[in-house]
């Protein structure tokens, strides 16, 4: 078992001390047991960051924030234009749909029973 397995494991054991703990102390306030659990929470991703999983996430992250930061968003007007845009064309395939539909329901009724008209 190497250093990161064991600090893995320390961790866990602290997730898992917190939430008895937020049992175990029930007559306390549910704002002390729920403030003990986050603190246990802190801690147990504190030490999971000295691992080698960890520091790869924490990089992770970093990276996807640089990468957030390059994003280039579109302005309130080509939004506006773009919802515009998709609004209209839902509302012609809905039409085009129902027409269809009521085509084919024309149809299966001429099948069904011809005599109807």
């Amino acid at each position: 078992m190497n250093l990161d397995h064991l600090k893995l494991l320390v961790a866990l054991l602290i997730v898992f001390i917190g939430i008895a703990g937020f049992y175990y102390f029930g007559d306390q306030s549910e704002l002390v047991r729920v403030l003990g659990v986050l603190v246990a929470a802190g801690l147990a991703v504190a030490v999971v960051l000295q691992t080698e999983p960890g520091r790869n996430a924490r990089e992770f992250a970093r990276g996807s924030l640089r990468e957030l930061r390059q994003v280039v968003w579109p302005t309130r007007k080509e939004t506006t234009q773009v919802t515009l845009v998709v609004v209209a064309l839902v509302i012609v395939v809905a039409l085009f749909l129902w027409i269809i539909d009521l085509g084919l329901q024309k149809a299966v009724t001429l099948l069904v029973r011809p005599d109807s008209q």
